[in-house]
C-alpha cells in the first residue's frame, strides 16, 4: 500500500508544540519538588538559566543528553527519559517527522535537489541562511531549533556500517550565494569533503544540459533494509512519502537517467574545485 504524509502550513497548530509545552510543564514540577530554581539547575547539568527556561516554556527542545542529566538532577526516575523519542521527533516540522525517522534507518539514500543543496549536506552556517529565508518567517527560536534539527540528522554519516549515499545537485545551486559567499565557499568546502569518502557520490547537474529527466522536482529515494524502498517528495510545506513498487520504480527509474545525464563524481569534484578558485 502506498504511504502519503501530508503537512500543514508553518505557522498552523502543530501537535510537538503542544507536547514541548506539557513537556516543560513537566520539567517546571520536578524541579520546583527538588527545590532548585533555574539557575540552579541549570549549573548542575551544564547550561544556563535561560536555556533552562527555554526548555520549561516549550520554546527549546533539549537535546537527549541534557533530558537524561535533568531526569538523574531531580530524581525524575525515567520519566523525562520515557518522552526523549517524542522530544526528538519535536525538532521537526509535522509534515517531515515521518521522513526523518525513515532516512535515520536508511541504508541507502539518494538525492536529487534543484533549489538548494540537500539538507543532510548543509553546513550550520548555511542551513541557517536557508530557514530564515523561510516565508512565511520562522521565528528566531524556530530557526535554531530546525538547525540543531538538522545538523543532528548528519549522524547518519557516521553510522557504522556506513549507508550507501548519493546526490545529484543543480550547478546553479553550487553557484547561488544564499547566505553570502563567505557561507556558499564553506558548503563548497564541505561538499568536497563529502564527496571523497568512499560511501558518497555527489554529481552535478550542468545547466547547459540539452535534456533533463529531473523537471518534476526534487525527490529523495529511500531504502530501509534489505527490502524496503521507499520515495519522498516534498514542496513548500506539502509531503508526500510513497512506499507502493510502481510509484518508487518510477522515481528511481528517473534518478538512474538523472545520474548518466550529470557530471560523473570524479568530474563532479573536480568542477566544484573551480567554483572555490573562482571566489
Amino acid at each position: 500500500m502506498d504511504v502519503a504524509v501530508a503537512g500543514a502550513v508553518e505557522g498552523s497548530a502543530d501537535p510537538g508544540s503542544g507536547f514541548l509545552r506539557c513537556f516543560g510543564r513537566q520539567v517546571k514540577l520536578l524541579r520546583e519538588a527538588a527545590g532548585l530554581t533555574q539557575a540552579e539547575l541549570g549549573a548542575s547539568v551544564g547550561y544556563g538559566e535561560a536555556h533552562i527556561a527555554s526548555v520549561e516554556q516549550g520554546r527549546r527542545i533539549p537535546k537527549p543528553e541534557m533530558v537524561d542529566a535533568v531526569d538523574r538532577v531531580l530524581g525524575g526516575r525515567g520519566v523525562l527519559v520515557a518522552m526523549k523519542g517524542e522530544v526528538e521527533r519535536a525538532r521537526y516540522p509535522s509534515f517531515f517527522r515521518q521522513y526523518a525517522r525513515l532516512e535515520a534507518e536508511a541504508t541507502q539514500l539518494h538525492a536529487y535537489d534543484s533549489h538548494v543543496v540537500k539538507g543532510l549536506l548543509q553546513t550550520e552556517e548555511y542551513a541557517r541562511a536557508v530557514f530564515e529565508m523561510w516565508r512565511p518567517l520562522l521565528d528566531a527560536d524556530t530557526v535554531e531549533q530546525r538547525v540543531a534539527a538538522r545538523m543532528e540528522r548528519q549522524r547518519l554519516f557516521a553510522r557504522r556500517p556506513a549507508p550507501l549515499l548519493s546526490f545529484v545537485v543543480e550547478e546553479a545551486v553550487l553557484r547561488r550565494p544564499l547566505g553570502g559567499e563567505a557561507v556558499l565557499h564553506g558548503q563548497l568546502e564541505q561538499l568536497l569533503l563529502y564527496g571523497h569518502e568512499r560511501n558518497i557520490e555527489i554529481q552535478v547537474m550542468p545547466t547547459r544540459i540539452v535534456e533533463h529527466a529531473g523537471l518534476a522536482g526534487a525527490f529523495t529515494l529511500l531504502h530501509i533494509g534489505d527490502r524496503r524502498r521507499m520515495a519522498y517528495a516534498e514542496v513548500q510545506d506539502e509531503s508526500a512519502l510513497h512506499s507502493e513498487p510502481k510509484k518508487v520504480g518510477a522515481y528511481e527509474s528517473t534518478y538512474g537517467v538523472l545520474r548518466a545525464q550529470a557530471l560523473t563524481p570524479r568530474e563532479s569534484l573536480a568542477f566544484i574545485e573551480r567554483l572555490l578558485g573562482e571566489r
